[in-house]
């Protein structure tokens, strides 16, 4: 009897363990951001998407920075879809993306239907960019522009009245057209950050600004023509450019890989989103000028 008693003990001390090991796994697969990812407990290959226009870098600068503190995580491929978009956060990204890179992970750019201007300036800070044969890329360039509409509120009998310190300082002004003086200052904005542009691809992509310039007036390329030019380093799809990282990795092709969930949308994202939408439309009411690195 005593002897089935410390059977039955084992029995159930075993359980425990057991399901407390996969507890705890289950735990930590949890991933940051309320996402859930399933990790594995060997290396694996994170995923970081960059969809759409970029207006804002920081969710795409969080993950970066999450998997590059991240041991188990000695790869990073960019899923990107993008046209490009506001200069700032399309910097700030190029700039995380270096960081992961000296602190020794492998990073490799996806390109999918489209990667452009401020997109594959993102993607230039990677160890390679891989793209398919009709992806559209390049588009190095900037772009600032916006509305006037002073014979509309002519007819419609509407006038503002400003008082500015200066002759430049409304510049952008809907009810007025641009003056030579506003328009040199916003070339010599457009010039600088241009340069800055320029300098970044080069710097990305290992190469002379000289040879940077001739492919650098705005235009687009197909996968194919910019692999012609060295624009990037390889044609594939997303699963060859995961098993380029894989192997440059040192854990071969096929690799496991791990990416953030992203949340169902509850209440206060909703609100934020609302409010976000406000501000967005308050901006364009402003009809502030910005700087662009964007597809149009």
């Amino acid at each position: 009897m005593q002897n089935r008693s410390v059977v039955i003990l084992i029995v159930v001390l075993s359980c425990i363990l057991v399901f407390g090991f996969f507890g705890v796994a289950l735990i930590v697969s949890f991933g940051g951001g309320g996402g859930f990812d399933f990790r594995g407990f060997g290396p694996r290959v994170a995923v970081v998407e960059l969809y759409g226009e970029i207006a804002d870098s920081r969710d795409f600068v969080e993950q970066i920075k999450k998997w590059t503190e991240d041991d188990g995580v000695p790869a990073i491929v960019i899923d990107i879809d993008s046209p490009g978009g506001a200069v700032a956060p399309s910097q700030e990204m190029y700039d995380q993306v270096m960081k992961a890179r000296q602190s020794g992970k492998i990073v490799i750019a996806s390109t999918r239907s489209v990667c452009a201007s401020g997109a594959y300036m993102v993607a230039c800070a990677a160890d390679k960019i891989v793209a398919n044969p009709g992806t559209l890329t390049g588009s190095i360039g900037v772009i600032l522009k916006f509305p006037t509409a002073q014979k509309l509120f002519d007819k419609l009998g509407i006038r503002w009245e400003t008082v500015k310190s200066g002759e430049l300082k409304d510049v952008g002004d809907w009810a007025r057209p641009m003056t030579p003086e506003e328009e040199r200052m916003l070339k010599a904005v457009i010039d600088d950050t241009y340069e800055q542009f320029v300098e970044t691809v080069a710097e990305g992509r290992d190469r002379p600004k000289e040879e940077i310039y001739p492919l650098a007036d705005g235009s687009v390329f197909t996968g194919r023509q910019a692999y012609n030019m060295g624009l990037i380093d390889t044609l594939g799809t997303f699963e060859d450019a995961v098993n380029i990282a894989g192997e440059l990795a040192g854990i071969g092709p096929n690799p496991d890989i791990v990416k953030e969930k992203r949340k169902k949308p509850g209440v206060w994202d909703l609100l934020y989103g609302g409010l976000e939408l406000v501000q967005r439309l308050n901006q364009f009411e402003r009809s502030q000028p910005a700087l662009m690195y964007l597809y149009q």
